[in-house]
C-alpha cells in the first residue's frame, strides 16, 4: 500500500493540476503564429531586405560617387603639387615687390637730382644772363 511518503516522492516526478494550470491550452495556442505565418512573415521580410544583387548594384553606384583610397591620395599629391607651386609663386611675388620698392626709391633719388639740376641750369642761366626757351 502507498503511504505519504511514497506519495510526496510521486507528486515531486509526476505532473500535478497546480503544475498543469502552468501549460499552455488550445485556446492560448489560437493565437499564435502557425508555420504558414511564420513562412509568409520570412517571404515579406526577404522583399523589404536588400539582395547580393542589390547590395552589388549600390556598391558599384557608391564607387562612382564617392572618392575612392586611391582617388584621395592622387588628390592629396595634387595638392602637395599645387602647395609647392603656390609658394614658388609667393617667393617670386615677393622678389618683385621688393624690385618694385627699390625702383620706387631710385626713381624719387633721381627725381630729387633732375630738379636739383633744373634749379641749377636755371640759376646759371639767370647769373650768365642767358634766356632759355622751351621749345
Amino acid at each position: 500500500m502507498l503511504d505519504d511518503k511514497d506519495i510526496n516522492k510521486l507528486k515531486s516526478i509526476l505532473l500535478t493540476k497546480e503544475d498543469a494550470k502552468n501549460f499552455i491550452t488550445k485556446e492560448d495556442a489560437k493565437g499564435f503564429a502557425t508555420k504558414k505565418d511564420l513562412e509568409k512573415m520570412a517571404a515579406d521580410n526577404l522583399k523589404i531586405f536588400a539582395t547580393k544583387k542589390d547590395l552589388n548594384d549600390m556598391t558599384a553606384r557608391n564607387l562612382k560617387v564617392f572618392a575612392t583610397k586611391k582617388d584621395v591620395e592622387e588628390i592629396k599629391s595634387d595638392i602637395g603639387d599645387l602647395r609647392e607651386m603656390v609658394q614658388g609663386l609667393l617667393v617670386s611675388t615677393d622678389a618683385i615687390a621688393k624690385s618694385i620698392g627699390e625702383l620706387k626709391m631710385e626713381y624719387a633719388a633721381i627725381s630729387t637730382q633732375l630738379t636739383r639740376h633744373e634749379r641749377w641750369i636755371k640759376q646759371i642761366a639767370e647769373k650768365v644772363g642767358l634766356n632759355l626757351a622751351m621749345e
